[in-house]
């Protein structure tokens, strides 16, 4: 089995991290790996992982240990989606929308302000989906994009819920939505609209699971796109879809306040890359070594321009394990603004460096890195679109490092 990307000792994990971790990896080797060039050919959903997923428990790995899931919080999700991410990045980035439904509902909002009969009601309602989950496999997805700047949370979702008898209607449409078509829930953050209000406000963002087969949910739109194929990631349409009371993942007002207190919680996108990074370094050493098994056992490793590339990946790799682990473990709620900055920078360093790193594996590896028989070039691929995910994007994350760097909060010129 592979190294640990983040040793058990040297990082000072705890027992369940480490055995969580160390269940990724075998899984990833054994299951995800072999079927992984299949969903990007295709750019088919990864349907069978799915399902082996959920037999193996990994579908409520946040799941509360109270109502039987695996009680793994921030950092154990984001370790062992790491380790998920080195076998198949498409994979580890649609399970990354499925388990945000359960920890953004479970361990995150108990760190947040609620009415003790709110908070009652709530855990009822997310227990009933977390039953769903682990008794029958449902898997829920987390639609951001609209195509304008709500899904980067500078201005409310343009997708609407108006309260009718029982529950709601939902008007609008998402487009880059993972698992569309796919998953058994959407997770839709959307703006409840009210009668008489002038400006939609980004304080009314409801959480709402909509059905897949919900009369007024249609999926639209082709998908072949560079990479992350397997994500499926095409437009959702809703038109006066209804939805009961008992959809809500999270109360009216919930989150708003977690995205504006717990804003690490935008971060679990980057353990996939951080294991793809992990992965084209992996790559590069057995194929230098003449280690691949697919390949001819030809060593490449004694010539010094090789050597140069490999000490220079490496050297990156470290910077962005450091700076990623203590940005994931210092991870909370009401965080102070150097730790903000810190996870914005960690963002970036790990989209960025993970497709730095991939480009140089495949200059590295030469010509037959990009053959389709390895999977070099569909790591390649998958790390160059990382930079540009929602809701922190490479580029807001620089824009609001400078920004805030310079400027206390309400500070003009």
């Amino acid at each position: 089995m592979d190294a640990p990307i983040f040793d058990p000792a040297a990082f000072r994990l705890t027992p369940q991290e480490a055995a969580l971790t160390a269940q990724a990896r075998e899984f990833g080797a054994t299951v995800l790996a072999p079927r992984a060039a299949r969903w990007d050919r295709e750019a088919s959903f990864p349907t069978g992982n799915y399902r082996d997923m959920h037999a193996n428990g990994l579908l409520g790995i946040c799941i509360p240990a109270e109502d039987g899931g695996l009680g793994a919080g921030f950092r154990a999700y984001c370790l062992t989606a790491a380790e998920l991410g080195r076998y198949c990045g498409a994979t580890a980035l649609t399970w990354n929308m499925h388990v945000c439904s359960t920890l953004w509902t479970g361990a995150l909002t108990e760190d947040l302000d609620m009415p003790e009969p709110a908070r009652a009601e709530h855990r009822a309602r997310c227990g009933a989906h977390y039953a769903a989950i682990l008794r029958d496999g449902l898997v829920y997805s987390q639609p951001f994009s609209e195509g304008g700047a709500a899904a980067a949370g500078t201005i409310a979702f343009g997708t609407t819920a108006r309260r009718v008898p029982g529950g709601y209607r939902i008007n609008g449409k998402k487009i880059f939505a993972s698992l569309a078509g796919h998953a058994d829930r959407y997770g839709i953050l959307c703006t409840e609209v009210r009668e008489g209000e002038a400006k939609p406000s980004r304080r009314d963002t409801l959480y709402l699971a909509v059905p897949r087969d919900a009369p007024g949910v249609t999926v639209e739109g082709d998908w072949d796109p560079l990479g992350m194929r397997g994500t499926v990631s095409r437009n959702l349409v809703f038109t006066d879809a209804f939805v009961s009371e008992d959809a809500a993942l999270m109360p009216p007002g919930l989150y708003f306040q977690a995205a504006t207190r717990w804003p690490h919680m935008f971060m679990t996108l980057s353990p996939t890359y951080m294991g793809i990074a992990q992965a084209a370094y992996d790559f590069t050493i057995r194929y230098l070594r003449g280690e691949w098994p697919s390949m001819p056992p030809v060593k490449r490793r004694m010539y010094p321009t090789k050597q140069i590339a490999v000490a220079e990946m490496c050297v990156m790799l470290e910077q962005t394990k450091a700076l990623w682990f203590q940005a994931i473990t210092e991870a909370g709620p009401d965080p102070s603004k150097e730790q903000v900055l810190r996870a914005w920078a960690a963002q970036h360093t790990v989209m960025e460096n993970a497709a730095a790193i991939a480009a140089k594996a495949v200059r590295t590896c030469g010509g037959q890195a990009m053959l389709k028989s390895l999977p070099l070039e569909r790591l390649y691929r998958d790390a160059r679109c990382g930079s540009l995910m929602l809701p922190w994007t490479a580029e807001l994350c620089i824009d609001r490092i400078g920004r805030d760097a310079l400027y206390e909060k309400g500070e003009t010129d």
